[in-house]
């Protein structure tokens, strides 16, 4: 992971965007605290996108870099949460997820 975790003050809305396509790893494609947080939950919300509330993961994710990776120690725990949003929009994670949802 690049730089520090940053400390985030407890109540302060946190949120992280993942985009994962089915091949590399999955990407940190928003990232933000406060007002900006709630703005990224409201926008993936209107796009019925599933949302894992998992502070501690989010503060992890929030330490790389938009557009980056995520690193291989978040694998497992990162599989399941996007594991679960597919499961709920009945689908599967993989390169023809677009085809799926046709």
């Amino acid at each position: 992971m690049s730089g520090p975790e940053r400390k985030t003050p407890p109540g302060t809305p946190l949120a992280v965007a993942l985009q994962y396509d089915g091949g590399r790893a999955p990407r940190v494609t928003a990232k933000g605290m406060g007002e900006l947080a709630e703005r990224i939950v409201a926008l993936a919300q209107a796009h019925e996108v599933p949302l894992e509330r998992d502070r501690a993961l989010a503060r992890l994710l929030s330490s790389l870099e938009l557009e980056e990776e995520i690193p291989e120690t978040l694998y497992r725990v990162v599989a399941e949460v996007l594991a679960f949003a597919y499961l709920l929009k009945g689908r599967h994670p993989g390169p023809d997820t677009d085809a799926d949802s046709n």
